[in-house]
């Protein structure tokens, strides 16, 4: 996003953690429901094709994650530094919806 029309919105640069942050939700989402679909399933054929999903799904959590933590936005092994990206993601949005 164009860096004028962020800050006019209030968010300076906190959009690109926001889409990965929503990247990252629906990742792990994508991963519970790929392991609860292979438990479900009857045919040793479409469990084998949705375990081939589910390593794909594992795998681009992982790309995701290792992306957020190189650019600062997760700190996964650091509950006190996550704790102050989220207040600060907090922050932001309480005053965005007061705008």
């Amino acid at each position: 996003m164009n860096q004028l029309i962020q800050n006019l919105m209030g968010m300076g640069g906190m959009t690109d953690q926001v889409i990965a942050t929503d990247f990252l939700i629906s990742a792990k989402a994508g991963v519970r429901n790929y392991a609860v679909a292979i438990t479900e399933t009857g045919t040793p054929e479409l469990k084998a094709a949705l375990r081939e999903q589910l390593n794909t799904a594992i795998a681009t959590h992982e790309k995701i994650t290792n992306y957020m933590i190189s650019r600062g936005f997760y700190h996964p092994h650091e509950l006190s530094e996550q704790l102050q990206v989220d207040l600060t993601v907090s922050e932001t949005a309480l005053k965005l919806a007061q705008k």
